[in-house]
């Protein structure tokens, strides 16, 4: 079995869903369907790719009228919920797509089958050009959807309007100016389901990346509103505690003042490629009160060019007791992956108290 995510486009997939196909369209023809789907390009496209030919392919099935379509797809997803197709399922982000491709120019009903469609599917990837060419227009409506009953089309107001959406176009114009986002956000930061807060906290942290002062402020704002809240700013929160933000530290009491480092040591000055880097060291608060400590420490990868870029990694959060002293001792591996090449000589380590960059040592990475 493959275990490319692509596959979930397979030859079983699109068996099933013929079937359902045949139930809802009489002109269905199975075989040229199939034909259709498995042409000569199909095996080397991607995951999009994939969901894009088989939106393209599925209008050879469909009315031209977009309307009349539509309706069509309403009438499929029926009948994969009645075949017991769970809600939600990836795979079949192909009806967004296909929105996306065939209704730009009919706002209304576009409108209307994201509505719908979202609560089988999401359609956070498709809504994307509506919000680029209908700017105004889209986000009155995302504020309408935050106010819905399905939790899927408040998700979709938050979790569609991100400035920097993982795996989708960029939003330009929310990058510079986060502002017409905010009502959005404010009315989803409460939101009975949990995973409309995340999609509120995931927006947020794009928007950080760009316009940090926005979530500082947010965070200022309504930080002690509720527990919930809190956690949402935290979660939002994460790109600028990462890059040890000296306003979000205040914001979460990490104040590293009276927190003493110590007896830092690489314990494996060297390290071959797929064993582990050893390191410990001591800190003591000698404060006469409990302190917060966000802990991390960061990793100078050598890059191809020889020059060093760092990656920070966290530890843990505590509250640390009043002069008394903790004992650090970790390890990062270098065990080779798919995601990160490693180019051997000298390397640095260095221990983050409350995102204030300490001591920093170095060591070599070999290839053993």
């Amino acid at each position: 079995m493959s275990s490319l995510f692509k596959d979930i486009y397979s030859e079983a997939f699109y068996e099933k869903f013929s079937v359902v196909l045949s139930r809802t369209i009489p002109s269905f023809e199975a075989r040229k369907f199939k034909e259709l789907i498995f042409n000569d390009q199909f095996a080397a496209y991607e995951l999009k790719e994939r969901m894009t030919h088989t939106a393209k392919v599925l209008h050879h099935f469909l009315p031209d009228d977009f309307a009349q379509a539509t309706e069509i797809i309403k009438q499929i997803i029926e009948n994969l919920r009645i075949a017991g197709i769970q809600e939600e399922s990836v795979e079949f982000m192909f009806f967004p797509e296909y929105i996306s491709i065939y209704g730009m120019d009919d706002y209304e009903n576009s409108i209307t089958a994201f509505e719908w469609m979202t609560q089988f599917t999401s359609c956070e990837f498709a809504v994307r050009p509506y919000i680029l060419k209908y700017t105004k227009k889209m986000l009155a409506q995302m504020l309408l959807w935050t106010q819905h009953e399905h939790n899927m089309v408040r998700r979709l107001a938050s979790e569609g309007s991100r400035p920097r959406l993982p795996w989708a176009m960029a939003l330009p114009n929310l990058k510079k100016n986060p502002n017409p986002i905010l009502p959005i956000l404010n009315n989803l930061k409460q939101d009975s389901c949990e995973i409309v807060r995340r999609s509120v906290a995931n927006n947020l942290n794009d928007i950080s990346k760009d316009n940090p002062q926005f979530v500082i402020d947010f965070g200022q704002k309504w930080k002690g509103s509720s527990q919930e809240i809190d956690a949402l700013i935290k979660h939002a929160c994460r790109t600028l505690l990462k890059q040890g933000n000296v306003e979000v530290l205040k914001l979460f009491g990490f104040d590293s003042e009276n927190i003493e480092l110590s007896d830092f040591q690489i314990l494996t000055p060297k390290v071959s490629i797929g064993n582990k880097l050893e390191f410990s060291f001591s800190l003591l608060n000698q404060d006469q009160k409990s302190q917060m400590l966000r802990l991390e420490y960061g990793l100078y990868y050598k890059k191809k060019n020889g020059v060093l870029a760092r990656k920070v990694f966290k530890i843990s959060e505590r509250e640390m007791e009043p002069n008394k002293k903790y004992e650090i001792n970790r390890k990062q591996s270098f065990k080779v992956i798919t995601t990160r090449k490693f180019y051997t000589g000298i390397h640095q380590l260095s221990i983050i108290l409350n995102g204030q960059e300490k001591q920093l040592q170095e060591f070599e990475l070999t290839h053993g």
